[in-house]
């Protein structure tokens, strides 16, 4: 029979109620009916997840307008054990908020997590030119911390945050681009890998053995030679010395993907680590469909063929085109004279 879930799972998620973070874990089919745990950062989401306290952690790792989240991928990085699961796609949409009777006009400070300032600043500064920003820890810790004795007047926050809190709102949509999405992930201890769909991404970290010239291009070759498609790649500083840095990288596949394997099995060749991250349905289920010579039974026959070449067998080429096995010499020689 099949494992039954735990009943007494808890998952954590960047808190309080309302934030990106929770939206994200809404759309976890494993999380509904399930204890969730608000935390304050990504460390302690993925302690949760090492310590056993959580079955999994919902973390953001890249945003469309700022790229990846680096406090997530160097954790990803130092942390073993880790898998992802599944990713989640959420538009990033702000309002501005502020206490009951208060007017724009009356604005003069802004709470707002810096990554959701970074991204409604140029609104602020034209319709609250002269406003000061107070950096909050969260997104939704902005607008609740103007429930106490918080010196701001507003606080930028995710539309809709006043479904939960006791507050007005000034001007919606504040976002400076409205295009703006972040893509969470579900990072768990599992070493399960889920199921290939045909959509599906595959993350890792690469090191490259060295600085020298042609390091990079070496890690680049080993995915174009296969066809493997690369959605993210960023690098990050090692920490170690100045010069050395590691990539997050995302495929568009799954490892069980031929040409995705092969290409890991190329990267383990030559780079001191190369951390799996995970294979995972992609959030957008768009089909990675590759080119011809690129498809799993491409990569199986030549497997095949080269064991025959090891095994003594007659080469499929030769059978084919009516050439015995050792023939190729006398034909080469012509008729002998008699």
């Amino acid at each position: 029979m099949p494992a039954q879930p735990d009943a007494s799972a808890i998952y954590s998620y960047l808190g309080p109620v309302g934030t990106f973070t929770w939206t994200a874990l809404n759309q976890a089919p494993d999380a509904a009916g399930h204890e969730w745990r608000s935390v304050n950062n990504v460390g302690e989401a993925l302690d949760d997840v090492i310590s056993g306290r959580s079955v999994g952690a919902m973390i953001a790792i890249e945003n469309s307008v700022e790229g990846g989240v680096s406090a997530t991928q160097d954790a990803l990085a130092s942390i073993p054990g880790l898998r992802i699961t599944g990713e989640y796609l959420v538009r990033v949409d702000f309002d501005l908020v502020a206490r009951p009777g208060t007017a724009l006009a009356d604005v003069t400070t802004v709470a707002a997590h810096p990554v959701a300032y970074a991204q409604t600043h140029l609104w602020l500064d034209k319709t609250v030119p002269t406003h000061a920003h107070l950096p909050a820890t969260s997104n939704v810790a902005a607008p609740t911390a103007l429930l106490g004795d918080s010196p701001a007047d507003a606080a930028v926050a995710p539309h809709g945050i006043t479904q939960h809190l006791a507050l007005e709102t000034l001007a919606e949509h504040i976002g400076d681009n409205t295009n703006a999405v972040t893509r969470f992930v579900m990072v768990s201890r599992s070493g399960r890998i889920p199921e290939r769909t045909g959509a599906d991404k595959t993350s890792i970290i690469v090191e490259l053995p060295s600085d020298a010239a042609g390091s990079l291009l070496d890690m680049l070759e080993q995915f174009a030679t296969r066809g493997v498609n690369m959605s993210l790649l960023e690098s990050r500083p090692i920490g170690d010395e100045l010069g050395r840095y590691r990539f997050v990288i995302d495929l568009d596949g799954h490892v069980h993907d031929e040409r995705v394997a092969d290409a890991l099995l190329g990267l383990k060749r030559f780079s001191p680590r190369v951390t799996f991250l995970g294979s995972y349905p992609r959030a957008d289920r768009k089909p990675v469909v590759p080119e011809n010579r690129y498809r799993d039974e491409v990569f199986i026959e030549a497997r095949d063929w080269l064991r025959g070449i090891l095994s003594g067998e007659p080469d499929a080429g030769d059978v084919d085109a009516g050439v015995a096995p050792g023939q190729h010499g006398a034909a080469d020689q012509g008729p002998q004279a008699g």
